[in-house]
């Protein structure tokens, strides 16, 4: 993958929310690889967000994902761990919005690496610098309520400011994301929408999800 697909489809993971009555970590890694085995090539991008995870853990997580997504449309990138996407051949890393340079990171990986950053404002959508940016929380969700979100009209602002494609986040469905794309999104991540069905409000699965929201950003 070259780039950032439009529009992009990015599931990001948290294994406690996929499991929330597992037992042990080894549990946990294991339902997360058999889900994250059904979006490799109907995603866009997985972002590994597992930030409690040792290093050799997250090492061999990440190295397992680009196994599996290899020769297929999805990319993968590792959260913060420049050192762990190099190793596991990740195709990026995703930067927190309080994380280094872009330019400093770019420059250790190999060339075509994807560097993506967390951004929270107008300003940081205009100076990020990124291949592509992720811009939230823009609606309500189960860790932000409602004042804690930004709105469509902050989304279109920060889209319009915005250099890289810009990826909307938080309380993300189907309708949503199809706002966000007439809003001047490139695309949407997620991680509730895509838990099994009835994990969570709203959770559609992986293909299911995937379906409604290519349709949804597929009109004008």
């Amino acid at each position: 993958m070259t780039g950032i697909a439009r529009p992009c489809i990015c599931l990001v993971t948290d294994r406690r929310q996929l499991s929330p009555d597992a037992r042990t970590i080894a549990d946990e890694l294991h339902a997360l690889s058999r889900w994250i085995d059904q979006a490799a090539d109907l995603v866009d991008l997985i972002q590994i967000r597992e930030r409690d995870l040792e290093g050799a853990r997250l090492l061999a997580l990440a190295s397992d994902v680009v196994s599996r997504a290899k020769g297929t449309r999805t990319a993968v990138v590792v959260n913060d761990r420049a050192d762990v996407a190099l190793a596991a051949r990740a195709a990026g890393v995703h930067l927190r919005a309080d994380g280094p340079a872009v330019e400093r990171v770019r420059a250790i990986g190999p060339g075509g690496w994807i560097v993506g950053r967390s951004i929270h404002s107008v300003d940081e959508a205009a100076t990020s610098g990124a291949d592509y940016v992720i811009f939230g929380t823009v609606f309500p969700s189960r860790s932000k309520r409602e004042g804690l979100s930004q709105g469509i009209e902050h989304l279109q602002a920060a889209a319009r400011a915005s250099r890289a494609p810009l990826l909307a986040i938080g309380g993300i469905d189907p309708g949503r994301a199809g706002e966000c794309w007439r809003a001047g999104a490139a695309g949407v991540a997620a991680i509730g929408l895509f838990l099994p069905e009835g994990r969570a409000p709203g959770s559609l699965g992986i293909a299911r999800a995937v379906d409604a929201l290519r349709a949804a950003m597929s009109s004008p």
